[in-house]
């Protein structure tokens, strides 16, 4: 399954990229896009931006719900169970140079039944189930036993409860070219229950974005920092981490646009093994522009390294700008 949804996306996001192409009055940069990966979804993860500053004094709000179904399997663990997450947040040009940004994440585990888009999905195409048909259905099941890990029956529990900031500074902007710098803050605090824990995280990146009329570019490399050695379920953390992602968008019309993002996540822990490696997210977009606000939808797939990764995630978001004089 994932052989082919990622050819197709990698095929569309070609075609996406080659046309004559985000149209230069979009002022809402990339997709509004956290990592899913089971582990990076719970922890600091540095997000895609805009190298591109908003006008000074302006205000965009946001929020967005996201569904994910997790499937993994190998010699060391096996994931099945569904998470979701609510995020709300805004962000403040505070005047040519800085920008303020406040954000809240809940992600919970929840039924959003993908177990059956998935099948059907892998059955109309006629691709494997992968050990899917073998198991009930909507299940909530972890299990590694190298690390005394054993939790099913976690529906209803929170993963993870977090509220970061972030600041940023534009180094240079013209009409074409922006490169900003930003530090973020991150707490997360879960009060009970499986996934009961706090941790105090942060992050630094660096973003770069080249837009031109209906065409636009974006890209980042940032790093987390994080004092505990221990991570979700007591795996061992990894207590820096480097993340790396780009995106192209065309604007068909004035409201229509496409993108196609390429996350890439170095892996959070130490082990399991597969859990080490780098976890790669593709993330196809759509955006449509109203008068002062913006609705998306866009798709998250894992690519190369299976058993670390969402197998597949939605997300659908509400973003408004104003100006807060």
């Amino acid at each position: 399954m994932i052989y082919f949804k990622s050819r197709f996306m990698v095929l569309l996001s070609t075609s996406i990229c080659c046309v004559p192409a985000m149209a230069s009055n979009d002022l809402y940069g990339p997709l509004r896009s956290y990592a899913q990966s089971p582990m990076q979804v719970v922890s600091h993860t540095n997000i895609l931006r805009s190298g591109h500053s908003l006008p000074s004094d302006f205000v965009e709000a946001y929020g967005s719900g996201t569904v994910a179904s997790v499937w993994a399997h190998t010699d060391e663990y096996a994931l099945d169970y569904y998470h979701n997450q609510i995020e709300l947040g805004s962000k403040w040009q505070i005047n040519s140079r800085w920008q303020l940004e406040l954000n809240y994440r809940w992600v919970f585990a929840a039924d959003n039944h993908l177990d059956g888009l998935t099948k059907s999905f892998h059955k109309f195409f006629g691709i494997g189930q992968n050990g899917r048909d073998k198991v009930d259905r909507d299940r909530f099941y972890i299990s590694m036993p190298q690390y005394d890990v054993l939790e099913d029956d976690f529906e209803g529990q929170t993963l993870a409860n977090n509220l970061s900031t972030y600041l940023q500074y534009q180094v240079f902007q013209n009409e074409h070219h922006g490169l900003s710098i930003g530090g973020s803050l991150y707490l997360n605090d879960v009060a009970h229950g499986t996934f009961q824990g706090s941790n105090f995280e942060q992050g630094f990146q660096i973003n770069y974005s080249y837009l031109s009329d209906a065409h636009a570019f974006y890209s980042m490399v940032g790093m987390t920092f994080r004092s505990d050695d221990r991570a979700l379920l007591d795996l061992p953390y990894r207590q820096n981490t480097i993340a790396v992602a780009s995106a192209c968008g065309y604007a068909l019309e004035d409201n229509h646009h496409l993108m196609f993002e390429y996350h890439w996540y170095q892996g959070s822990t130490e082990g399991p093994a597969e859990f080490a490696d780098a976890s790669n997210e593709l993330v196809l977009g759509y955006r449509y522009l109203m008068e002062n606000s913006a609705l998306e939808f866009l798709a998250v797939e894992n690519a190369r390294n299976m058993d670390n990764s969402t197998d597949i995630a939605f997300t659908i978001g509400y973003r408004y700008i104003f100006s807060s004089s």
